[in-house]
């Protein structure tokens, strides 16, 4: 069967630099408990800054920056846990742009390093992410800087439905999926994905992924819980124009939302790390929702999910406490 045609490789001209697109992460197929067989997991902990969100900073400055809206030395703000502003500062460093993150109070001290190595600056706000948002927003009017607007910004999506999505189809043997999974902090991902795998006439059913209790994620929006803070307006509440838009837009009937025990996803996530996989506890959440996906599509379903980030922004946080309590 041939495989789908990509996109040629694009490059944006930055102060003299090119920047290629991200090559495709692998796709693998991945068994903790052989009653539900296999659940295909994207690598995405793979990409350059070590998260998925690594797609949509690098969409979403090109498109601005080929609109005219971004040119070298431009400033660049987002409110961001930590993995977006991440992937942000990466990709204005080789683009030759300025980056400020607005970050909360509770995001690992990890991120806060990483941003910074990059180059980034980072503004640590109080009060969740609904004031992060608010700050980074007032940043961006003040100081008129471009602002990535992850969380209502439709190129979020658009990155996954325009690569993300057809790479999973060209690796699949069958070039086709039943159902996909995962967390929600902006939507983005699973938007995208659904959609990359609608228009291709699959017919897959999306499943949101939600952390019961959201102890263990409460802080953290792109750790991929739906209700992370209870003082913070949630995805349900209108954190995520993306999601909510999905919701009740007249596709919205294909979202089924899983709640997942959030000590389970904790487990996962260091199970999967006993086979060689350095991930984050969202990779937990989102492949004990796949295996309950798949439980209820039967055990021949095509069942795909992305583990989204890398391990090492996770040093402080409580699925690694374990380890800590032994050095």
């Amino acid at each position: 069967m041939a495989s789908p045609q990509f996109q040629a490789p694009r490059s944006v001209p930055s102060g003299g630099r090119f920047i290629r697109q991200i090559p495709p992460t692998p796709l693998v197929p991945v068994t903790l408990d052989a009653e539900f067989g296999e659940v295909w997991c994207k690598l995405e902990f793979m990409n350059p800054s070590g998260s998925t969100k690594d797609r949509i900073a690098r969409h979403i400055l090109e498109k601005a920056w080929r609109r005219g809206e971004l040119k070298a030395g431009d400033t660049v703000v987002e409110a961001s846990s930590g993995s977006t502003s991440i992937a942000l500062a990466l990709a204005c460093a080789q683009m030759g742009l300025r980056f400020v993150a607005f970050i909360p109070t509770t995001a690992t001290h990890e991120r806060g390093l990483m941003i910074r190595a990059y180059g980034g600056e980072v503004q640590r706000v109080d009060g969740g992410m609904a004031r992060v948002l608010e700050a980074a927003s007032e940043a961006a009017l003040s100081h008129d800087w471009f602002a990535a607007r992850q969380f209502e910004n439709p190129d979020n999506a658009e990155a996954h439905r325009m690569f993300t999505g057809p790479e999973i189809l060209a690796q699949m043997e069958c070039g086709c999926v039943d159902a996909v999974v995962s967390g929600v902090g902006t939507g983005g991902t699973l938007l995208g994905l659904w959609q990359a795998f609608d228009d291709a006439g699959c017919g897959a059913r999306a499943y949101a992924a939600i952390p019961c209790e959201g102890g263990a994620f409460r802080d953290n929006a792109e750790c991929s819980s739906l209700a992370f803070s209870k003082e913070v307006p949630g995805v349900a509440d209108c954190l995520s124009a993306l999601y909510r838009g999905w919701q009740t837009g007249p596709r919205g009937g294909a979202i089924e939302e899983l709640s997942i025990d959030e000590e389970l996803c904790l487990d996962l996530t260091r199970k999967l790390w006993a086979l060689g996989f350095p991930v984050g506890p969202s990779s937990g959440l989102n492949y004990a929702a796949a295996v309950e996906a798949k439980r209820r599509l039967g055990g021949n379903a095509r069942v795909v999910t992305v583990f989204p980030d890398r391990m090492e922004r996770y040093f402080s946080h409580r699925v690694f406490a374990g380890l800590r309590a032994e050095d």
